[in-house]
């Protein structure tokens, strides 16, 4: 009875050590792969960073990571790998299920999700992804990508591809309105620039009346510029020099005060 205890426990102990949740000890690409040629590049928007997917710092084989506050502005150039069957259907970092035939990626310290432009330097080819994932934990590595990105890349073969990496931020709606309240520059948008100083005057009558804003006229020597504004928004100045360009005042163009 007793050797029979020990029995069940020594082969209970062996499933446990052995258990592993992924079915696949090395990673491959998928057997029947469906064309991955025409899956389309991530589409950058404004998302939130994941709370669950962001702790400020975590650690992976003793090594640990610090996770960036923003992507704004990142840089990086190095070696890209992939990764393909081994992982597909399980859950990535993010707690979204990666799936190896869309355009997604695992970084080590962007924040998740992060929208990352990739380009492999040996061919110029490039793609964007979504990165949502974590990884890849080599030392030599900077990026690990879905097996469609890496198609796309022409690195399925190499496995492994030197590239240069740019996050595509999207500053959030709350942001943007916050920066058009503090924005203190005016613009204007320059008509015409003539001599005729009546000419000038009538024009800008019927400029103002046409689009309803306000108008002024600048004199400089003999010339007289007619500007329409001032504008505390530059969108809005954008839309009247795109109105102004169409209406037959092709060399509109806006200044700034």
């Amino acid at each position: 009875m007793a050797k029979l205890i020990i029995l069940c426990l020594s082969l209970l102990l062996a499933a446990c050590s052995s258990g592993n949740r992924y079915k696949m000890s090395n990673d491959t690409g998928p057997k029947n792969a469906p064309d991955v040629t025409k899956v389309e590049d991530a589409h950058p928007k404004y998302e939130p960073y994941s709370r669950g997917g962001n702790p400020k710092s975590y650690t992976v084989l003793g090594k640990t990571y610090q996770v960036m506050p923003s992507g704004k502005g990142f840089k990086q150039s190095g070696v890209a790998s992939w990764y393909g069957a081994k992982f597909h259907g399980h859950l990535t970092s993010n707690g979204e299920t990666y799936d190896m035939y869309s355009m997604s990626a695992a970084h080590k310290t962007l924040p998740l999700p992060s929208y990352v432009k990739v380009t492999n330097v040996a061919n110029n080819s490039s793609v964007i992804v979504r990165v949502n994932d974590r990884g890849p934990f080599h030392d030599n590595r900077i990026i690990d990508l879905s097996y469609a990105a890496a198609h796309k890349l022409g690195m399925l073969k190499t496995g492994t591809a030197n590239v240069e990496i740019e996050v595509i931020y999207i500053e959030s709606p709350e942001s943007l309105a916050l920066a058009q309240l503090k924005q203190t520059q005016v613009y204007f948008v320059q008509v015409v620039a003539l001599s005729n100083k009546a000419s000038i005057d009538q024009l800008a009558e019927k400029l103002a009346g046409q689009y309803q804003v306000k108008t002024r006229v600048l004199q400089a020597g003999n010339i007289y510029k007619l500007q329409l504004g001032p504008f505390g928004q530059q969108q809005l100045a954008n839309q009247l020099q795109t109105e102004l360009q169409q209406n037959g005042y092709p060399n509109s163009y806006q200044v700034t005060e």
